[in-house]
């Protein structure tokens, strides 16, 4: 879309349109029930593809998003490493002790 000049204008307006519908959607959804604030940051995320000012605003988000997947991956190393130490303390309990054969 960037390469052809006839076509640049009328994709700036389609991506406006759609991220403008995603983002009065989301604050629609922020007073009924609904995905508000996630559907107002993907409306930005929208508009960031074409309008510089959307990045600067989404920037924060996904350095937001990125420390948060971060902190989930270490919330589930930890609780695997703490499943696998159950697992094998419970495994060397339920061993039977069995006399040495001679």
């Amino acid at each position: 879309m960037h390469t052809h000049p006839a076509l640049h204008l009328p994709w700036r307006i389609l991506v406006g349109t759609v991220g403008t519908l995603v983002v009065l959607a989301g604050l629609l959804m922020m007073v009924i029930p609904g995905p508000g604030l996630a559907s107002v940051i993907l409306g930005l995320v929208i508009f960031s593809t074409e309008f510089r000012w959307a990045q600067r605003l989404v920037r924060p988000a996904r350095v937001w998003f990125l420390r948060a997947e971060q902190l989930g991956m270490r919330l589930r190393d930890e609780a695997f490493r703490r499943y696998r130490e159950r697992r094998d303390r419970r495994r060397r309990r339920a061993l039977p002790c069995t006399p040495p054969h001679e």
